[in-house]
C-alpha cells in the first residue's frame, strides 16, 4: 500500500493507517525539494528499510503521478535510495548489509524442525538450508520466531532454476510471512555473491504470492530489479485526528 501525501501526518496516525491496512508494509511519501522523503510502516511498527514498498512507491510516481525525470531519489532512514526504470522493470539501488556467522540456535532449529547448514546475523537472521525443498516446504513455529531478538528470519538455499530461493518471516513486526522482501536481499547477496563467486544473481522469493528478484552487486551497493502492477486505487477517509 502506497500513500502519497502533501505533508506528513502524525506518526501515530500513519501507524494506525498501517494497522488498519494490515499489509506487510504501508509506505508514505512527501516531496521535499528535489527528493521524496519515504517512510515504511508494518501493522505494528515503523521499519528502517523496505524494498517492496520502495518499488511500489516508485511505480506510483512514474505511472500515476507523471514523474518526468529518469531517476527518483528517496530520502529514508537507510539513506538515499534511487529507483529508475529499465524496460518494464524497476531498478532499486540499496546499501548492502554485512552479515556475521553465528551459532545455530536451538530455537531456530526447533522453529523449523530442520537443522540448517549455517546461520548468520544482520538486520535479520539468515538461515541457510541444504536444499530448495526444505525452504519451499517450511512451516515454521511463528511463536518461536516472534521471540527472537532480530527483526525477522530469512531462510534460503541454492536452487535448480535460480541462483537461490528464499522466504521471509517477521511475526514480531506483524508479518507472519512477507511475499517479497527487498531488504532481505540486501543481506542475502552478502552470502550468495561470495558463495557462488558471482556478482549477478537471479533469485526467487518462494512465498505463496512470490516474486523474482534480479540482483547486481556493485561494491557496497546492490541493484535489485523487479516488476510492479496496479492492483487497487482508492481514497482513505480519516476522521479528525484528535478523535482517533
Amino acid at each position: 500500500m502506497v500513500c502519497p501525501l502533501d505533508s506528513w501526518l502524525s506518526d501515530k496516525l500513519m501507524q494506525q493507517i498501517a494497522e488498519e491496512n494490515n499489509l506487510s508494509e504501508t509506505a508514505f511519501f512527501v516531496k521535499e525539494n528535489e527528493v521524496y522523503s519515504l517512510r515504511w510502516f508494518t501493522p505494528t511498527t515503523e521499519v528502517d528499510m523496505c524494498g517492496h514498498a520502495t518499488l511500489a512507491s516508485a511505480y506510483v510516481l512514474f505511472e500515476c503521478l507523471d514523474y518526468e525525470k529518469d531517476t527518483i531519489v528517496f530520502s529514508t532512514k537507510s539513506g538515499a535510495l534511487k529507483v529508475w526504470k529499465e524496460d518494464n522493470r524497476y531498478v532499486m539501488d540499496f546499501p548492502i548489509q554485512s552479515i556475521e556467522s553465528c551459532d545455530i540456535s536451538e530455537q531456530i532449529e526447533k522453529a523449523f524442525g530442520v537443522k540448517p547448514i549455517a546461520t548468520f546475523a544482520s538486520m535479520d537472521y539468515i538461515v541457510v538450508f541444504e536444499n530448495e525443498e526444505e525452504v519451499v516446504n517450511a512451516k515454521p513455529n511463528l511463536a518461536l520466531l516472534k521471540a527472537l531478538d532480530l527483526r525477522g528470519v530469512c531462510i534460503t538455499s541454492k536452487s535448480k532454476k535460480y541462483d537461490f530461493v528464499t522466504r521471509f518471516f517477521a511475526p514480531k513486526y506483524g508479518i507472519d510471512e512477507d511475499p517479497v522482501t527487498g531488504s532481505a536481499f540486501t543481506q542475502l547477496v552478502s552470502y550468495w555473491a561470495e558463495k557462488l563467486g558471482k556478482n549477478i544473481l537471479n533469485a526467487k522469493q518462494v512465498s505463496a504470492r512470490g516474486g523474482e528478484v534480479h540482483c547486481v552487486v556493485k561494491g557496497d551497493r546492490v541493484e535489485m530489479s523487479g516488476g510492479a502492477v496496479m492492483y487497487l486505487e482508492g481514497v482513505i477517509s480519516i476522521l479528525n485526528e484528535e478523535e482517533i
